[in-house]
């Protein structure tokens, strides 16, 4: 549950705000300015942090909530900008281009590869492949998660292909993140950068249909996370 007991707005003006944000390409600046003309006088400040502080825990909901996914998995990173510099947003999505796992790094390297694969099989289990690109940091963070897999537990190891075109999927999926953060102009810190993209892929998911929405529009289904 979302807690939104210390909120100065409704419940409802704060959801509204947030999704519109997170599921489309608009600046805060332009959010301000929808929201006055629905009568809600509201700066820009606000607003952003209005979505640093729920897209999280949102995103949380999200990741518990939505329908079981595949166990061929397909993981690539895209470029975020963050405090003027590069950085590298990890996804990963299922055989079907559904979302299984997300995660903002400050670097591409092994140790962070690993991270990631790390928290994808944490929420997810273990797959019984991922493809990846021909990054040497991915397939060695991805080889000493098989090295600890293959002494624990089962000892399941995670079969590893890099085959440039079974990626295309996550590919095409990246530019929908984009869409949405190319209108941001960059962001001024890690920390709300990285709350903010839980909560674009949040509002990716719920795109995709991967909830069980009962007829449900969008906006609804993401009040529904927040519930």
């Amino acid at each position: 549950m979302v807690d939104f007991k210390v909120a100065h707005y409704p419940k409802s003006v704060i959801l509204f705000a947030v999704f519109f944000y997170l599921r489309y390409p608009v600046s805060y600046r332009d959010l301000e300015e929808i929201m006055q003309e629905r009568g809600v006088d509201v700066d820009h400040a606000t607003l952003n942090r209005w979505v640093v502080k729920y897209s999280p825990a949102i995103a949380a909901q999200a990741q518990r909530k939505k329908r079981p996914t595949a166990k061929s998995w397909r993981m690539d990173e895209t470029y975020i900008r963050v405090k003027g510099k590069w950085m590298y947003h990890y996804r990963a999505v299922d055989r079907n281009g559904e979302t299984l796992d997300f995660m903002l790094s400050e670097r591409r390297d092994k140790p962070a590869a690993r991270r990631f694969f790390q928290r994808a099989i944490g929420n997810h289990g273990v797959p019984d492949r991922i493809v990846i690109d021909k990054s040497g940091a991915n397939l060695a963070g991805l080889e000493a998660v098989n090295v600890i897999l293959k002494f624990t537990g089962t000892g399941q190891t995670i079969n590893i292909l890099q085959v440039k075109y079974l990626n295309n999927i996550l590919e095409q999926d990246h530019r929908s993140i984009k869409r949405i953060t190319g209108r941001m102009l960059g962001f001024k810190a890690f920390h709300s950068a990285s709350a903010t993209l839980e909560g674009i892929e949040a509002a990716h998911m719920i795109r995709k249909g991967q909830f069980d929405n009962n007829g449900l529009n969008p906006f609804k289904q993401f009040a529904q996370l927040a519930a």
